[in-house]
C-alpha cells in the first residue's frame, strides 16, 4: 500500500517526481561509470514487472526454441517474482539495487512498456527493443495526462501494429521514423492460426456450455476518472440488466484493470466468469464470439480473428479530452460506439454475424499488419 501511495505521488506531483529522478538518475548515472555491458545478458520484463505475459512472454518462448540464443543470460524482471515460474530464465526484483546493476549489465532491453521504472539511466551499448502494447488511446507524450510524460532513454527498436503507429511512435518516443518497425505485435501471431479444436479446449477448462455464445467485456481502466475522495467510479453497468436480456443466448467474459474489477465486484456465477486474473489473454480471445471494450487496443488484437466487436464508450467526450484517441471511433470502429447501455445491449440482441464478420474483416485490414510471424524479427536484432 505504501508503495503503491508512493507511485501515485511520483505520477501526479510534477515536483516530486523531478527531486526523486535527480536523485536515482545521478546515483544511476555514476554506477554506470564502474559496471560494464556484457553482450551475452538479456533483460526482460512485461508491463514494467507487473506480468509474465504479452509480446515480451511471446518472444522469450521462442528464442527458447533457437539455438543462437543457448548463449545469453535472460533475466525476468517482476514486482512479486514468486508469484511467477520462468524456466529458461532468471527471475530478478525491480526497484532493487541488483536489478539496476543487471540493467546496466545488459547487452538487451527487451518490453513491451519500459525498463526504466520511470528514470533515465540506459548504457549507450545496450539496445533498447519495446514491442509496446497497443495505441488506439493517446500515450507518452501525446497523452493529456501528466502521469505518463517520464523523460526516459530512447528506443532502439520499436514494434508497431499498424501504419498509424509508424506515424505515432517516432513522435511519442521520440526517435527516428526507421527506428519504427511495422511487424505487428509478437502476442497476437498465435491468434492468426486459431484452431476449433483451441477453442473446445479452452472453453471445456472454463466449463462454458455448448449451448452458449461467448461475450468478452473488456472496459479500459480511467485514470482521472475518481471521485472527490479519490476514490475510482464505477462504469454504469447494469448486471441484471444483462442478466435478464443475454443470459438465454450468452456467457460473460468479465476482465477489467484491478482497480475496476474492485469497485465492481464481480463474482463468478452461470452467467458471468471474471477473469480479470485469467493468466492467459489470448486464450479469451479465441473463446470470444463477441467483444466489448471501449478504448482499449484489445479491439485491434480481436480483429484478427473476425468477429464482432462493439465499444461501450459511454464517457467518449471526456475521454477524448482528458486522455485523447489517435482515432475518430465513431467513424473507424466496425459499430462506432455505444453511449447507453441500452443501446449496447440492443446491438447485440440484434447482432447479424455473419454481416459483423465482414465489418470486422475490413477494420483489421486497415488496422493490423503482420502475419503471424513477428516473434521471429527479434532475429534481426540479436546477434
Amino acid at each position: 500500500m505504501i508503495k503503491n501511495k508512493i507511485k501515485n505521488i511520483l505520477k501526479t506531483n510534477t515536483f516530486i517526481y523531478k527531486i526523486y529522478a535527480f536523485c536515482l538518475n545521478s546515483f544511476l548515472g555514476i554506477l554506470r561509470i564502474f559496471i560494464k555491458v556484457e553482450d551475452d545478458i538479456i533483460l526482460m520484463n512485461s508491463f514494467g514487472g507487473k506480468k509474465y505475459d504479452d509480446s515480451t512472454r511471446v518472444i522469450f518462448e521462442y528464442m527458447k526454441t533457437q539455438e543462437k540464443y543457448k548463449k545469453y543470460k535472460i533475466y525476468w524482471a517482476f514486482h512479486n517474482p514468486d508469484e511467477f515460474e520462468v524456466e529458461g530464465a532468471e527471475k530478478i526484483k525491480t526497484d532493487t539495487l541488483h536489478y539496476f546493476v543487471i540493467a546496466l549489465k545488459a547487452k538487451y532491453w527487451i518490453t513491451n512498456s519500459s525498463i526504466e521504472r520511470g528514470l533515465k539511466f540506459k548504457n549507450k551499448n545496450t539496445i533498447y527493443i519495446n514491442t509496446w502494447h497497443g495505441s488506439l488511446k493517446k500515450i507518452g507524450n501525446d497523452a493529456n495526462i501528466n502521469a505518463f510524460k517520464f523523460k526516459t532513454s530512447k528506443c532502439d527498436i520499436v514494434y508497431a501494429q499498424n501504419k498509424y503507429d509508424l506515424e505515432n511512435m517516432p513522435r511519442v518516443c521520440n526517435i527516428p521514423k526507421e527506428k519504427v518497425v511495422l511487424v505487428g505485435y509478437p502476442r497476437d501471431d498465435e491468434l492468426f492460426t486459431t484452431t476449433e479444436e483451441e477453442i473446445i479446449k479452452i472453453r471445456e477448462k472454463l466449463n462454458i456450455p455448448k449451448d452458449k455464445k461467448v461475450i468478452m467485456y473488456a472496459p479500459t481502466f480511467r485514470e482521472f476518472n475518481r471521485d472527490k475522495d479519490g476514490c475510482f467510479i464505477a462504469p454504469p453497468i447494469d448486471i441484471e440488466k444483462w442478466r435478464e436480456k443475454l443470459s438465454n443466448k450468452y456467457i460473460i467474459l468479465f476482465r477489467a484493470h484491478y482497480e475496476v474489477n474492485k469497485i465492481l465486484g464481480i463474482k463468478t456465477d452461470d452467467f458471468i466468469i471474471n477473469v480479470s486474473d485469467y493468466p492467459n489473454l489470448n486464450e479469451l480471445l479465441k473463446i470470444s464470439d463477441i467483444l466489448i471494450s471501449d478504448y482499449s487496443s484489445i479491439m485491434l488484437d480481436y480483429s484478427i480473428l473476425e468477429r464482432p466487436i462493439y465499444s461501450y464508450a459511454y464517457d467518449y467526450d471526456e475521454f477524448e479530452e482528458k486522455r485523447g484517441l489517435y482515432i475518430d471511433l465513431e467513424k473507424e470502429l466496425p459499430n462506432g460506439i455505444c453511449k447507453t447501455e441500452d443501446e449496447l445491449l440492443e446491438k447485440i440482441i440484434n447482432c447479424n454475424f455473419e454481416l459483423e464478420k465482414v465489418k470486422t474483416k475490413k477494420f483489421k485490414e486497415e488496422f493490423i499488419a503482420g502475419d503471424g510471424n513477428a516473434r521471429k524479427y527479434i532475429d534481426n536484432i540479436i546477434a
